[in-house]
This record gives C-alpha cells, structure tokens and sequence, in this order.
C-alpha cells in the first residue's frame, strides 16, 4: 500500500495496516462459522439428502417449474430496463432544461416515483387494470410489473443521469456554447456519451435492483422464478433446495450482468483513451459550425 496520503484520509501505516488484517481475518472466520453452522443446520433437518435434491435432476421439473418461471422473470426484467432507460434518461435530461415550468413538472413526477412502494404500486395497477380491462387478462400481471417497474426505477435513473451530467466539468458547456451550439447538439454530442461512462455502474446496480424486484410480482400472481421454486419445493416437498436452487440461478444472471457492464465500461475508456474523444471532438466541431475547416492551423 502506498505511504502518500489520499485526498480523502491518510494513508495507513504499518499498525493500521496489521489493524486491518486482524479485522479482516476476524470477519472471514465470522463468516465462515456462520457458513458452517448454517450448513450443519440444514444437514441436521436433512436438507442435503439425495432424495431432496433428485428432482433437479429431471428434465420435467425444469420444463414445467423453473424454466418457465426464468422465463417469465427474463421478460419482465428485459421489457422493465429498457422502459426504465428510455424515461430515466428523458426525465432526467427534463429535470435540467431551461425552461423552469418544465424542470417543475419533471421533478415533481420523478419525486412522486420515488416516493411509492414498488409492491404498493404493483398491487394498484393490477386492480386498476383489472377493473377497467385495460389488458388481456392473460397479460394484466405482467404489464402491472413492467409498469411498476418502469416508473419506479425511471425515476430513480433519472437522478443519476442528473448527477452525471452535473459531475462534468462546466468548461466543456462553456466551450460548447462558444462554439453556437443548441442544448439539443450539447446534451446528444458532448455531455451524455461523457456521463454514460460515468454513470455505467450506478446503472448496472439498478438493473440488477430491477431484475430483483421482478420477484415482488408473486404477489399479484406473476409467474416468474421465486413463485416457480416455491411452487415446486410445496408440491415435492424440497422447499429449502428449490429456493437455493433459485438463490443460484439469480446470483448467476446479475454475475453474468455486472460481468458484461464491466467489459462495457472498459471497452469504452479504452476506446476514449485510443483517441475516441480527439474524433468525438471533430465531429462535434463539425456539426456545430460545418463552414470552419478544422484542419487549417
């Protein structure tokens, strides 16, 4: 570890550090006898008996429990980050327009997403599409979770692309309006393609949050991968195996998420660093003032 201090604390010294190691070794042993506790608990109650864990092993108990049930949480997952994405970015670039009727309007709506519960909000739409037959009833619970979930977790993406944004510097708006740019032009050329990179991380989370929370919709009848699992552990008898069955399952697809954004985020630093931004600039330049030569010196 380095000696120099760091902007935000100094930089532990060799107590400090032999400080952290014992910590660190004290949390690890914590966390496995906890492990191993919890392991001989459940041996104890013979959840780890082949008899339990033998039906994960038939094609049938996937094609008609857990496959359909992944399913189903896929597909709400897919339909609610995209939603979320789409009025996330359109809310949260509202919030920062010039006009302060529409910044009001905007962050009144992105304030009162906030505020309700996803299940409450669940639990609303399904009656209110039931009632009015607003959707196939084959369709009522879906829509009511993608819709839950869109406005929710929009409202939440929405503040971080306003503090995205806001983290640049305000030089590079400065430069931009010298140059006789738009909002429109600033905002779609210079401020966002910068702040995705920034905001990727934030952005993951919430996605992994939206794919969680897609679990909620067992409430209003959904069919997705917890109420398959459970399904399947009460019919069989093995709930404590289907559930760790399904705790796998989803660990494995928000792994495989963060293990893509990641890739992402590189693949994009790496691409600014190799000059991605020099021509990011040309092109900016270009379309803000197309009558200058840029080559000229």
């Amino acid at each position: 570890m380095s000696s120099q201090a760091s902007v935000l604390f100094d930089a532990p010294g060799p107590r400090a550090q032999a400080r952290h190691i014992g910590y660190s070794v004290l949390v690890g042993v914590a966390i496995a006898a906890a492990a191993v506790w919890l392991f001989l608990a459940f041996e104890e109650k013979g959840q780890f008996t082949a008899e339990k864990w033998k039906p994960f092993l038939e094609a049938g108990v996937w094609e008609t429990y857990l496959l359909p049930g992944l399913q189903g949480t896929l597909l709400a997952a897919a339909i609610s980050i995209v939603g979320a994405l789409v009025f996330g970015m359109l809310f949260g670039v509202l919030r920062m327009s010039d006009h302060r009727w529409v910044r009001w309007v905007a962050g009144a709506i992105v304030e009162l997403a906030r505020a309700i519960p996803v299940l409450i909000l669940m639990i609303f739409l399904f009656a209110v599409f039931g009632e009015y037959k607003l959707f196939r009833s084959d369709d009522l619970a879906l829509a009511a979770v993608v819709i839950a979930l869109v406005i929710y977790n929009a409202s939440v993406i929405a503040e971080i692309v306003r503090a995205g944004i806001k983290s640049l510097p305000k030089g590079q708006t400065e430069a931009a309006a010298a140059l006789g740019m738009r909002k429109g032009q600033l905002m779609r050329l210079v401020l966002l393609p910068q702040a995705v990179t920034a905001m990727l991380p934030a952005l993951v989370s919430q996605m992994v949050v939206v794919l969680k929370d897609t679990a909620l919709g067992y409430q209003i009848t959904y069919v997705e991968l917890v109420r398959s699992g459970q399904q399947e552990g009460a019919i069989l008898g093995n709930p404590i195996p289907a559930l760790m069955v399904v705790a796998l399952i989803m660990i494995t697809i928000n792994m495989a998420l963060t293990f893509l954004a990641t890739r992402l985020e590189k693949r994009l630093r790496s691409g600014r660093k190799k000059g991605g931004a020099v021509v990011a600039a040309d092109s900016i330049l270009t379309d803000a003032a197309p009558g200058i030569d840029i080559t000229k010196k």
